[in-house]
C-alpha cells in the first residue's frame, strides 16, 4: 500500500505531451516527467554532470539528451548511455490515479546499468593510466558494467579527476577559482567502489610483459588489462627567448589545474597578456581574460580563426566576436621572440611588438605515449585502436592518444574532452570482453564572451561540399550544417542547444541535409518532441 505522506500530485497526465520532458516540483524536490505512451517516468530533474535543466533537453529514439554537454540517458530506465555524466538518472516512483500524476520522492531508485558483464572478474586487476576525463569515465563504466576485480587508477599529477574544461573557460576570468574546479566523481566514489588511487610517475608500460614500472619503485604492477588515458603534453612554443629563465617563468602552457592557478595569479596582478596561437583553448583564455578586464593580444598564424574546422564565414564570426569585445587579434603571423624585462616584449614576424605581463602559449600538443614499450606508435605518437579501443591484446587506449578509424576509412585522433570519455566507455566494454557498440557522434563545446558554440561530428575544410546556415549568425543564434553528397557530416550551433541535442541523436545514422534542416526548424519552433 502506498504511503500517502510521500506522494505529491505534480501534474495531469493529459497535460503531458509524449516525449516532451516537463519539470515539476514534488514537495521541495525538482522532478523531470517524461510521458511515453500511457507510461509516465519520473527522474531527477538536473543532469548529474553539471546540473543542466533536463527539461530543455531533447528526446530522440528513446534517448534523453542533456542540453548542455550532451550526456544521454535511456528514457525508459534512466540508464547512462553517453557521457560526460558518469552516472544515470535516479528514478522516482509514479502512481497514476485517473488523470492525476503522483510522484513519491522517498528513496529514489538508482539507474540500472545499460548492460552487465557475465564475468565479474573478481580475480583480475585492471590498470588505468591517467586520471583525466577518460580515466574517470573508465573507472565509473567498469563498475557500472559489473566488474568486481581490482582497479588501479594511476597518475603523476592527481588521482582525483576534475573538469579540465573549466581551466580555460572560467578560471582566467575569476568566475571559478582553480582550487574549486569541479571533481568529476564524488569524494567517496573511489572508497565506495574500492578503486585504488596511485600517485606515481610511470617509467614504462611493457605491453608484452603486461606490467607497469614506476620511477623510484622496484616492483612492477602486473595487469590483466590496461587502459592508456594519459592525454597529451604541450609543445613548447618555437620562439627565441623561451628558454631564458626570466621568460619561461612567465609563460604558461595550459594543461592542468596548476597551470590555471598561475594564470589566475598573474591575471589578478597584471594588466596585459599575449596568447600565442589561435586554438580553442587559446581563444577561450583570451575571452576569459577580457572578462576580467585585461588587455589581451592573440598572435596566430591563421588568417581566420577556426577556418579549418568551421570554414571562413563562421571563422569570421569568431574573429568579429573577439574584436567586438576588445581582444586584439594579430592574425596571419607568428611570434618570433619573447624578450625578458618589465614588461615582457613579444615580437612577431611581421615586425610588431607587444608588451605584456605574461604569455599563454597554445602551440599544439603531443600524445603522452613515450613510456609505452612493446607496441608501435604513429609518427605523431598516437596509438592505433580498433572499434573496442584495443591497441594490442589486453591493452586499450582512449582520448588524445587513440587513433581510430572513421566510417569513411580514415584514421584520426580527436583531442576533445567528451570524445575521450566516450572512447573510455567503449574501452571498458572491450576490457570486459563485451561487444563494441555503434560509434558515438563526436561532440565538443567552446565558450566565448558568454556565447556557447556546440559542435557535432568531425570535419575539416575540404571535407564538405556544401554548408547551410539556419538562423541569425549576425546575432550569434544559428546552426550551420556541413554536408557532403547531401548528408550531414558535422554541425555547429550557437545558442541552439535543443537543435544540437536532436541532431546529436539523428546523426548516429546517415542524415540527409533536408531531414537535418527540418529537425533544426522544428526545434526553433519549440517542437522538439
Amino acid at each position: 500500500m502506498s504511503d500517502s505522506s510521500s506522494l505529491h500530485q505534480v501534474a495531469k497526465r493529459s497535460q503531458l505531451r509524449d516525449h516532451v520532458p516537463l519539470r515539476v516540483e514534488a514537495g521541495d524536490t525538482p522532478v523531470l516527467l517524461i510521458r511515453d505512451g500511457e507510461t509516465v517516468h519520473a527522474y531527477r530533474a538536473d543532469c548529474p554532470h553539471a546540473g543542466a535543466p533536463l527539461e530543455h533537453g531533447a528526446i530522440c529514439h528513446g534517448r534523453l539528451v542533456c542540453p548542455w554537454h550532451k550526456a544521454t540517458f535511456d528514457v525508459s530506465t534512466g540508464a547512462l548511455l553517453e557521457p560526460p555524466a558518469l552516472q544515470g538518472l535516479s528514478r522516482y516512483r509514479v502512481e497514476l490515479r485517473g488523470d492525476d500524476v503522483l510522484v513519491s520522492t522517498d528513496a529514489p531508485t538508482p539507474a540500472p546499468a545499460e548492460e552487465q558483464t557475465p564475468d565479474s572478474g573478481e580475480a583480475k586487476r585492471f590498470a588505468i593510466v591517467g586520471a583525466g576525463a577518460a580515466g574517470a569515465a573508465a573507472c565509473a563504466a567498469l563498475r557500472e558494467l559489473g566488474f568486481r576485480g581490482r582497479i588501479v587508477l594511476i597518475d603523476h599529477e592527481t588521482t582525483t579527476p576534475y573538469d579540465r574544461t573549466a581551466l580555460s573557460k572560467f578560471v582566467p576570468s575569476g568566475e571559478l577559482a582553480a582550487r574549486d574546479v569541479y571533481p568529476l566523481l564524488d569524494d567517496d566514489f573511489f572508497a565506495d567502489q574500492q578503486i585504488d588511487q596511485k600517485l606515481a610517475n610511470v617509467a614504462t608500460l611493457d605491453a608484452r610483459a603486461a606490467e607497469i614500472r614506476f620511477d623510484n619503485e622496484t616492483d612492477p604492477l602486473r595487469y590483466d588489462a590496461a587502459l592508456i588515458a594519459t592525454g597529451s603534453v604541450p609543445k613548447p612554443p618555437p620562439v627565441r627567448g623561451f628558454d631564458d629563465a626570466a621568460v619561461r617563468g612567465r609563460v604558461v602552457m595550459l594543461r592542468n589545474v596548476n597551470d590555471a592557478a598561475r594564470i589566475e595569479q598573474w591575471a589578478a596582478a597584471g594588466h596585459r597578456a599575449v596568447v600565442i596561437g589561435g586554438s580553442f583553448i587559446g581563444l577561450e583564455v583570451a575571452s576569459s581574460l577580457r572578462k576580467r578586464g585585461l588587455d589581451v593580444t592573440v598572435v596566430s598564424p591563421e588568417r581566420v580563426p577556426f577556418a579549418k574546422q568551421f570554414g571562413d564565414e563562421i571563422g569570421a564570426l569568431f574573429m568579429q566576436l573577439h574584436r567586438q569585445n576588445g581582444t586584439t587579434l594579430e592574425m596571419d603571423t607568428q611570434v618570433e621572440a619573447i624578450e625578458p624585462g618589465e614588461p615582457l616584449t613579444v615580437r612577431t614576424k611581421n615586425g610588431k611588438q607587444f608588451a605584456c605581463d605574461f604569455v599563454v602559449a597554445g602551440t599544439g600538443v603531443t600524445p603522452a605515449t613515450s613510456f609505452i614499450a612493446g607496441v608501435g606508435r604513429n609518427d605523431d605518437g598516437g596509438l592505433n585502436v580498433d572499434a573496442s579501443m584495443r591497441v594490442a591484446p589486453n591493452l586499450f587506449a582512449a582520448g588524445d592518444v587513440a587513433c581510430f578509424e572513421t566510417q569513411g576509412g580514415q584514421r584520426i585522433r580527436i583531442e576533445h574532452w567528451r570524445v575521450a570519455q566516450q572512447q573510455s566507455r567503449a574501452a571498458a566494454r572491450g576490457m570486459l570482453g563485451l561487444d563494441a557498440r555503434q560509434p558515438a557522434v563526436p561532440f565538443f563545446w567552446t565558450y566565448h564572451y558568454g556565447k556557447r558554440f556546440d559542435y557535432l561530428g568531425h570535419a575539416r575544410a575540404g571535407d564538405w561540399d556544401s554548408c547551410l546556415t539556419l538562423g541569425e549568425p549576425e546575432r550569434y543564434a544559428f546552426v550551420t550544417l556541413y554536408c557532403r553528397d547531401g548528408r550531414v557530416i558535422a554541425a555547429l550551433g550557437c545558442e541552439r542547444e535543443t537543435a544540437i541535442a536532436l541532431l546529436a541523436e539523428a546523426m548516429r545514422e546517415p542524415l540527409p541535409a533536408d531531414d537535418a534542416r527540418r529537425i533544426v526548424e522544428q526545434a526553433d519552433n519549440g517542437d522538439a518532441g
